[in-house]
């Protein structure tokens, strides 16, 4: 790691991690599996590798910016030295899902499950984006009267305009995938989960939803997301059932019932064999019992 190329704040009352922003040389800190309790954002300004995110893995180069929820797994493997930058912040310190409609980020630049959790950068962009982030550091730098909404701001700056990225960038993602007929399929397919994963959990149900065979349906998936369809559902009733843990003081019982899971203690290992946390353990640590929320 650069030298005292680490600059955090530290939320007064726990003690707990709000915001951290650093520089690295190397790939030490990501070449292990990644679970942490807050958002992150790295951004590649040099070197390439494998990123293993979720169910997938990715090739990335420089130039390149990830953005990964809490809790959601994930490494980095180079052969070459890598460096660039990383912003981490606690949804303590600001919550995405919170100002979803400010920002219109959560389900586009994080929990996305459709598309590939980064985006590629232009060097107009990369160096507005660096810019941002060398704005950061200089204010960290300093004790200045409310230094932590100065931040806020640069932080919201930074993320609208990486998902006005994500945007632009996901049509021409669709566009080369496959021809029109499939890409009505994957488009519908998307309506169909979000407008059922709460009742329907199996891929055969989708499957008749569309009209097309199972095995059709699990082919264009797999082309498209280089994932499962069991798998999209999964990670989609598990970002729902961590917004639900993340917000609101619902009971495990009602979430797994809302959720289409009448027996609460099935949905607790469904749950914890998709994140490695129980439910109870994951809004203990990120969720609405830590208060602030």
């Amino acid at each position: 790691m650069l030298s005292q190329s680490v600059h955090t704040l530290v939320n007064q009352q726990n003690g707990n991690l709000s915001f951290k922003i650093f520089e690295f040389d190397n790939t030490s800190y990501f070449d292990h599996i990644q679970r942490n309790n807050y958002f992150t954002l790295i951004l590649i300004t040099s070197g390439d590798g494998i990123a293993k995110v979720d169910f997938c893995e990715y090739v990335f180069g420089a130039d390149t910016l990830f953005a990964f929820y809490p809790y959601q797994p994930f490494m980095i493997s180079t052969k070459a030295p890598l460096k660039g930058f990383s912003i981490q912040f606690h949804h303590d310190f600001f919550c995405i899902y919170r100002h979803h409609k400010e920002i219109a980020t959560n389900g586009i630049l994080f929990n996305n499950i459709y598309q590939q959790p980064f985006i590629q950068l232009q060097e107009s962009s990369r160096k507005t984006l660096l810019t941002i982030i060398g704005e950061i550091i200089e204010e960290l730098k300093v004790e200045g009267i409310q230094r932590d909404e100065v931040i806020v701001s640069y932080l919201k700056i930074f993320l609208v305009l990486a998902t006005r990225i994500k945007l632009e960038q996901q049509p021409v993602q669709e566009d080369d995938a496959a021809n029109g007929r499939q890409v009505f399929i994957v488009q519908s397919l998307r309506d169909a989960i979000e407008e059922n994963f709460r009742i329907k959990h199996s891929a055969s149900d989708y499957a008749a939803l569309l009209n097309v065979t199972p095995t059709t349906l699990a082919r264009i998936t797999k082309i498209h997301f280089n994932k499962t369809l069991s798998d999209l559902i999964n990670e989609r009733i598990i970002i729902e059932a961590k917004r639900e843990l993340y917000l609101t003081g619902k009971t495990i019982k009602e979430i797994a019932y809302e959720l289409g899971y009448e027996d609460e203690y099935y949905f607790s290992r469904f749950f914890k064999g998709k994140t490695d946390v129980s439910p109870q353990l994951y809004r203990d640590t990120v969720g609405f019992n830590r208060g602030g929320s």
